[in-house]
Formats: structure tokens, sequence, C-alpha cells
């Protein structure tokens, strides 16, 4: 029962990461809305477009980037979306082939990390060419912030102090 819930749990999760990887793949929506209904900054900006205070030569540079980008990741993230079909098919009907799973749970997260890699590189693009050094202090405070959250939030977990997750 234990395991079931498992890969229910895991196949919940690419299903998530498979439909976040399609939204952006799609790229922003009428007016510049992502698919979660905010708006667009890509894997470069995140929340932090709207904290840096950019110009709007600055945008345009990072709309730039951000397309050329996304051209040349449009593969990975095709690719990434039939891993994703192929997944579900391999699970349809309550299916479970270990193996399989395996196989295309490894392809994934071989995508996964190219889609890291290239939004890491994207993000020191826009640093070192678009941002100016206040933008850069600021973005590195927002980072301190981040790491503050992510570090209470292992604390928490550790200490078995985290509530649980709600209910469904």
């Amino acid at each position: 029962m234990k395991m079931k819930l498992m890969v229910v749990r895991g196949v919940m999760a690419l299903l998530l990461c498979g439909v976040a990887m399609v939204a952006y793949a799609q790229g922003p929506g009428p007016e510049g809305k992502t698919f979660a209904g905010g708006h667009g900054h890509g894997p470069g900006m995140g929340s932090w477009g709207r904290e840096l205070n950019l110009t709007d030569a600055q945008k345009a540079q990072i709309k730039t980037i951000m397309q050329a980008n996304h051209a040349s990741m449009k593969p990975v993230m095709l690719q990434m979306a039939e891993n994703r079909k192929a997944l579900l098919a391999a699970t349809a009907n309550g299916a479970y082939d270990a193996a399989k799973i395996q196989a295309l749970a490894a392809q994934q997260a071989q995508l996964e990390a190219a889609m890291t890699v290239n939004r890491e590189a994207v993000q020191h693009q826009i640093y070192t060419q678009v941002l100016t050094s206040d933008q850069h202090a600021k973005a590195e405070e927002l980072r301190t912030q981040e790491i503050n959250r992510i570090n209470e939030h292992l604390q928490k977990m550790a200490n078995g102090t985290e509530a649980p997750p709600p209910a469904q």
C-alpha cells in the first residue's frame, strides 16, 4: 500500500513537471501572461524581475535573450512532453512496469538536468550582460533571502515541525 502511494505521488509530481514544461514551451500567451496567469519573466527572472526595477531597454534585452533561448531549448521541451506522454501511456489503467518507468524517469532526469543547466546559463547571461551593479546587489539580496527560506524549510523538516500537507 505504501509503495502504491509513493508511485502515485511520483506520477503526480512528474505530471506537474510535464505540465509546467509544456506551458513554458508554449511561451507567454495573450497580454504577456504565462500558463499560470503570472507575467512571463521566464527562467532568467522569475519574480525577481519586478523587484529589480528593470528599464524598458533591459526588458527588451532580456526578451531577446529569452527568445533565442526558447528556440534552442524547444527540442528539449518537446522531448520532455513526449517523455511525459510515454509515462502516461506506460501507466494507463493502473499498469506498472518498473523497468519501463525507471527508464522513462532516467530520461526525464536527463532532460530536466539539461533544462536546469540552460536556465542557469540564461540567468548568468542576464546577470552579466543586462543588470547594473545596483541590480546585482539586489539580486544577491534576493538570492540570500531565498537560501534562508530554504534553510528554514529544511530545518522544519529535520525537526518534524513542518505542517503536514493538506488532506486530499
